[in-house]
């Protein structure tokens, strides 16, 4: 019963990503990625994610999220201020969560670009047992209420998106999980294409 409810959440949750508005393919590229900050799927935080710009921004957060730090928090604004980012947006169920793996798999090769991802809807117990069960040692978030589906333009599921040291996106986001090949490819021209820019890793 436990596999049948998960398959159907992945269902309903695809479903509503699928059912947003047509031509929605991530942030596009040069523009500035939008600043959230989300409780970490591992720690014991609880509530939704900071989306705010500025201060007293109701719902979106009384403090503007790049502000919003700490141990249980994943930022992303802390993530692409010093390194290369690649993000993932995804639904923790069905086989929306394998692109982790993946980037799991990449990562060591990778160590001047952060990785990180957000589960959108995601339950924290569920979200910290894939964590716990790909060994993932980059940060992944919780966005409980889905408000990064608009905010990032998501309309599949995953959306792995590339950014600039500095928060600006490189290239057009992958809306679905590629070849571990292609994916290695775009994490080297983003790394690549930061260098080009001026960026050099700090010591």
């Amino acid at each position: 019963m436990g596999a049948l409810a998960a398959l159907a959440l992945a269902g309903i949750l695809i479903g509503s990503l699928l059912r947003s508005p047509q031509g929605l393919a991530g942030i596009p590229p040069g523009s500035q990625i939008p600043p959230f900050a989300a409780p970490l799927a591992t720690g014991t935080l609880a509530g939704d994610v900071n989306v705010a710009t500025r201060p007293h921004e109701g719902q979106a957060g009384n403090r503007p999220a790049c502000a919003v730090r700490g141990t249980q928090i994943l930022n992303v604004c802390q993530l692409y201020e010093r390194s290369p980012l690649v993000l993932a947006l995804f639904v923790d169920a069905g086989s929306c969560p394998d692109v982790l793996r993946d980037m799991q798999a990449l990562a060591p090769a990778f160590p001047r670009v952060r990785f990180a991802a957000v589960a959108i809807k995601g339950g924290s117990a569920g979200v910290r047992g894939l964590v716990a069960a790909e060994g993932l040692s980059f940060p992944v978030g919780i966005d409980r209420d889905g408000i990064l589906v608009g905010l990032y333009r998501l309309s599949t599921c995953p959306q792995v998106s590339f950014v600039y040291p500095g928060g600006t996106v490189q290239s057009a986001a992958l809306l679905s999980r590629p070849p571990i090949s292609m994916l290695r490819a775009r994490v080297a021209a983003l790394l690549a294409a930061s260098r080009g820019r001026g960026w050099r890793p700090s010591a």
